[in-house]
């Protein structure tokens, strides 16, 4: 584009720059953010000067002539033409039947939203009308995300009639604020101390909060909606309720959907996205601006089972309310700074912006209805609120490829569940809002539940062991190529389990295990149990922070590890006391799994080093807590064996426990 038909070059905005990645990312598949509204303009209609206006409008609005180009340093950019030809077209199908016509139409409108823009060549928006009969036609209008938002949408819509009464003349519209003067208010903003803000609100927050499985590499895929309204007892009652408490009714609905995320990702502390206006209210002129000001921000919600909702609900409300001053900062920037834990997948999108008054047209005008829209996101779950009219819209977006339409129901009447619980009683504790429906409460309690069998052992050495004097040469781990036999696997944890207790191991003791998974793992945990211990597992790819506080708090009087893993343990854990498995020292007590023992025959009668049973505790585990500091959790033998289902007597068989790439198996 040479420079004479440059009118001017912008920077992107920190959601034009998401946008524009995914957009790249796979530019054969569909792209999710290619948006559509529907119009019926009812009455006498003047096609030409229909199409005048919305050149006018083009002319009108910079950011409608934006294309997005790269630098040689890399930079992307918004290119602002000149001029920008409107695409445009008519499609007449009042010879056909009118359901004939109304299928033609939505048909001509999949095919324009299918079809993708060229980020480079503006403008990113385009226009059918379809004409339905003398004084019905659809207008369809297909844009980019990237550079409208819903709100500049609505004051599009807003213009169209004062423009088309001028004969397709922006003349009666006060002068417009260039989307430019908002760009330039993002970069005189302070993102220092919006970093601090942000970076504060997720402290503590470690893991991702995701209801679909973390895939980067997920290909775009177009989603599924699910449309559904609530009653007007309902909305009536949000409304009340976000009165009587000073809340916003926005506030309620992201309680709400927190709870049910918190079910969705098994999580009391979690995190999803909400879209902000991102209008400051100090840029003159904003509120009739086009441009794509709307910005992706995380919502952090921790749960406190004994916690009022409303009290949850004011503590979020007030918590958004100090972020506002930072909502300019983009959802990279934010998840760069705060790591892991604000990373989410779901989003709730609020609709609150303006919408353009239904009133009667002027005489010789049409009347326009908003007959829809299709928009969505990336997310696997995007839920979006219409809260205008005398009962609420639910639009649940979401990918059939992760979730099919029975699943994606099952989440909005837990939502709406949920939001009739808050209604009847805000005071209710977070804890007992139920979130399960009565036929999914049946199904989890009771047949799911219907696991009831005897259990003949108290732990599963127990039960290998009574396996080991049944088949001493079954197969008992196999790790790759490795493989042991029930025989090898009862001496070498027993010889481990004698050198523990000699090294200061007693009952009841914890002992921290920080190794790689492997058959050496199987043999070390086992070890572990028959010294009469309880293990705590430590995965040494965490912080070095996170791996010491788990050492300090759970006190362990050893540390089990190998060469490689050792480095990763602080020298005074377990006042340094650690048995490494694979070293020369250790070698003469214990022989790695696999290796050939000249005792082996001496350690398969089944018999434990020490006597355990069913409530004797088997290991510690943590997990993040509430707070965002972890909590451990005690787990006794006996859950173990129930869980695992060994039961020996019982007719069991057939089971693998898979720990990496070794498991271990039962024939």
């Amino acid at each position: 584009m040479t420079r004479s038909v440059v009118e001017d070059v912008w920077p992107l905005s920190p959601l034009q720059e998401g946008l524009l990645f995914h957009a790249a990312f796979d530019d054969q598949g569909p792209d999710v953010y290619q948006g559509q509204r529907m119009l019926e303009l009812v009455g006498p209609l003047d096609v030409d000067r229909l199409r005048r206006t919305w050149e006018a409008l083009l002319a009108r609005h910079g950011a409608l002539r934006a294309s997005f180009r790269g630098r040689k340093s890399g930079e992307a950019v918004q290119v602002i033409a000149r001029e920008a030809a409107l695409p445009w077209r008519l499609v007449d199908v009042s010879g056909l039947t009118e359901h004939e016509a109304l299928a033609e139409t939505d048909r001509l409108a999949t095919g324009e939203r299918s079809r993708r823009f060229d980020p480079a060549v503006a403008p990113l928006l385009r226009l059918l009308l379809v004409r339905l009969g003398d004084r019905r036609h659809r207008l369809v209008v297909t844009s980019h995300h990237v550079v409208m938002d819903g709100w500049s949408m609505a004051v599009l819509f807003n213009e169209l009639p004062a423009v088309y009464a001028e004969g397709g003349h922006t003349r009666s519209l006060p002068r417009v604020t260039s989307y430019r003067e908002y760009l330039a208010w993002l970069n005189r903003q302070d993102k220092e101390a919006a970093r601090d803000a942000w970076r504060a609100e997720l402290s503590g927050a470690d893991e991702p909060t995701l209801v679909a499985p973390a895939d980067p590499g997920r290909t775009p895929i177009t989603p599924e909606s699910l449309i559904t309204h609530i009653s007007e007892e309902l909305t009536e009652g949000l409304a009340q309720v976000s009165r009587s408490h000073g809340i916003t009714v926005n506030t309620v609905i992201q309680g709400a959907w927190a709870l049910v995320l918190a079910r969705l990702a098994g999580r009391t502390d979690v995190v999803f996205g909400a879209t902000a206006a991102g209008r400051p209210a100090e840029l003159s002129g904003v509120e009739s601006m086009i441009g794509l000001f709307i910005n992706t921000l995380p919502v952090r919600v921790r749960l406190d089972g004994a916690q009022p909702v409303s009290e949850m609900l004011a503590a979020l409300q007030s918590r958004q309310a100090a972020l506002m001053a930072h909502q300019h900062l983009g959802l990279p920037a934010i998840q760069k700074l705060a790591g892991p834990g604000s990373v989410f997948d779901t989003i709730v999108v609020y609709e609150n912006y303006p919408r353009p008054p239904e009133r009667e047209p002027a005489p010789g005008m049409f009347a326009i209805r908003f007959l829809g829209g299709e928009e969505a996101a990336h997310y696997p779950l995007t839920l979006v609120v219409a809260p205008e009219g005398d009962r609420m819209g639910f639009k649940l977006d979401h990918r059939p490829d992760l979730f099919d339409r029975a699943a994606a129901r099952s989440v909005v009447e837990r939502l709406i569940r949920v939001l009739e619980q808050v209604v009847a009683d805000p005071s209710v504790p977070v804890g007992r809002v139920d979130v399960a429906g009565a036929a999914e409460r049946s199904l989890v309690v009771a047949e799911w539940n219907a696991t009831r069998q005897p259990v003949t052992a108290d732990s599963v050495p127990e039960l290998i062991a009574r396996q080991a004097g049944r088949t001493p040469d079954g197969v008992a781990i196999v790790d790759g190529e490795r493989s042991m036999s029930y025989r090898e696997l009862q001496s070498a944890s027993e010889r481990l389990a004698l050198h523990l207790t000699a090294v200061g191991v007693n009952r009841g003791d914890r002992v921290a295990v920080a190794m790689e998974r492997s058959a050496d793992l199987i043999v070390a945990l086992l070890a572990v149990w028959r010294a009469g211990a309880a293990f705590v597992p430590v995965d040494v790819e965490y912080p070095a922070e996170r791996v010491a506080f788990l050492l300090e708090d759970s006190a362990p009087v050893a540390v089990v590890c190998t060469r490689h893993t050792s480095r990763f343990v602080p020298d005074h854990a377990a006042g340094g006391r650690r048995v490494v498995i694979d070293d020369a020292d250790t070698a003469s007590a214990f022989a790695p799994a696999g290796r050939p023992a000249a005792h082996v025959a001496d350690h398969t009668t089944g018999r434990l080093a020490v006597a355990i049973g069913a409530d004797d505790v088997a290991y510690v585990m943590y997990t993040s807590g509430s707070s965002g500091v972890p909590k451990g959790v005690v787990v006794p033998h006996g859950a173990v064996a129930g869980l695992v289902g060994l039961a020996g007597g019982a007719g069991v068989s057939g089971w693998s426990v898979g720990v990496g790439d070794a498991v271990l198996m039962h024939a």
